[in-house]
């Protein structure tokens, strides 16, 4: 078994087989070979600087690393019982094909610093691949936005009918808030943006290793400054999951939009039939479960955050191996908004809307009260007089059955008499969506240069 092991000298006998599955992780961080590797070139091109690997052994390290990336990206890399985590698993291959020579590369290296390394070189890729889902999900949002610039829809407060505006602009509220999500993944990138190669198990080492160069080798702005703080920081891990669970947060609300869009009693929208599924008993059935299922998929995001974040609140420096628990959670985010975005994303472009039923409800529910009351006010009425009369006003109206849209010029004058003579588009609830043209509201125009905005940004 201890082929695979960096440690194990000083012991007397092997590890207990319940205690070996525990500590074993190569089932889950085998997928930062690329990572593992990339330290090990870089480390071994130190040695040779240093004098500590000879020409001829750092040349045949450097042609066994590139062996073993074969393997791995090929899936021919067999790991053995005996192998305790990747990183003993390199090393033990790394010794088959070059003998002592592999063996040589451990010199000044701790597990504790490679791990770091490595997962803050996955953490660059990662994040940057769900910052690029991230983006695509936006694009579909304007690209759907760009298309209804002027349809009319009902705003909501509370779930229930506030205000009209425009259905681009609603779409574009989902794409701001995408928007942040994409700043909090890069914050977190930057400050993961730092070599810990150097730092050994928390100490540093005494063999006169440049930090620096193992940060311009593996492409980092900077080294860590604190050996101890390198090896025990997983700051950036959290952060990332933290911003993670919000961009969950934010999916999940758009997944819920969506399945009230596409029910009969909104009849907003019909999800494309390669985002919905059917009923094993109900043949009438069609179901927009992919966006249930992102919206379900927020709580493994949140979950993934908690996970770590209860596992380091009680660490003393430096490393602990408590740390191992570090990797699955994150792994589990990441997976996780691999498919979520992309799923959302096409369950949006498959949307089809209905414009009529849209504008139907666009006015109703006395949705058009806030433009009589600000009338008022611009007719000299205190605000919370305005407030009051057409409180009363809705008031009669639901008497009646009707709607404050439904009264003439004449009725409107009658029970609000300072309103004079108002506009009749007063109660024009396409005329009130481009009154709002001055705010940050859903007049066209300004959801165009919403929209221009945003292409901007995610150019």
């Amino acid at each position: 078994m201890a082929e695979g092991r960096l440690w194990g000298g000083r012991f007397g006998e092997e590890p207990d087989a319940a205690a070996w599955r525990l500590g074993r992780s190569v089932h889950f961080d085998a997928r930062l070979w690329p990572y593992d590797l990339a330290g090990s070139r870089a480390h071994a091109d130190e040695l040779r600087r240093l004098g500590l690997l000879g020409e001829d052994d750092h040349a045949a390290v450097r042609t066994a690393l590139d062996t073993v990336a074969a393997e791995f990206a090929g899936g021919a890399f067999a790991f053995l019982d005996g192998d305790e985590d990747l990183h003993g698993a390199i090393e033990r291959r790394l010794v088959e094909l070059t003998g002592e020579a592999g063996g040589r590369l451990r010199a000044g290296r701790s597990r504790n610093d490679q791990i770091a390394s490595d997962l803050r070189l996955y953490c660059r890729d990662a994040g940057a691949g769900v910052v690029a889902g991230i983006r695509g999900l936006q694009t579909t949002l304007v690209d759907r936005a760009d298309g209804v610039l002027d349809w009319l829809a009902p705003g909501f407060t509370h779930l229930q009918r506030a205000q009209p505006v425009t259905l681009a602009h609603h779409l574009l509220a989902h794409a701001w808030a995408l928007d942040r999500d994409a700043g909090r993944v890069a914050d977190a990138l930057a400050r993961a943006d730092a070599s810990t190669l150097g730092a050994g198990a928390l100490a540093g080492v005494t063999l006169g290793l440049d930090p620096a160069r193992y940060a311009v080798a593996l492409g980092f702005s900077r080294s860590a400054a604190n050996s101890m703080d390198a090896v025990a920081d997983r700051d950036f891990v959290v952060e990332l999951l933290a911003a993670f669970a919000l961009l969950g947060v934010h999916l999940s609300r758009l997944g819920e939009e969506v399945v009230l869009w596409s029910s009969a009693e909104f009849g907003w929208a019909r999800v494309g039939d390669a985002f919905s599924t059917g009923s094993s008993i109900m043949p009438q059935k069609r179901n927009p479960d992919v966006a249930e299922l992102v919206r379900g998929k927020t709580g493994r995001l949140v979950g993934d955050l908690v996970s770590l974040l209860v596992t380091l609140k009680g660490l003393p420096l430096a490393y602990n191996r408590d740390l191992q628990e570090d990797k699955e959670p994150l792994f589990d985010a990441v997976d996780t908004l691999d498919v979520a975005l992309p799923a959302m994303a096409g369950t949006v472009a498959s949307l089809v809307f209905d414009r009529d039923r849209l504008a139907a409800t666009a006015a109703g529910g006395f949705a058009l009260a806030t433009d009589l009351a600000e009338e008022l006010v611009r007719r000299g009425v205190p605000f919370r007089a305005a407030h009051e009369q057409v409180g009363r006003l809705v008031a009669a109206c639901e008497r009646r059955g009707v709607d404050v849209a439904d009264l003439g010029h004449e009725e409107l004058a009658a029970a609000l008499p300072a309103l004079g003579d108002a506009p009749p588009d007063l109660t024009d609830p396409r005329a009130a969506v481009a009154r709002r043209a001055a705010s940050l509201g859903p007049a066209p125009q300004r959801v165009r240069e919403q929209a221009r905005l945003l292409r901007a940004r995610l150019a």
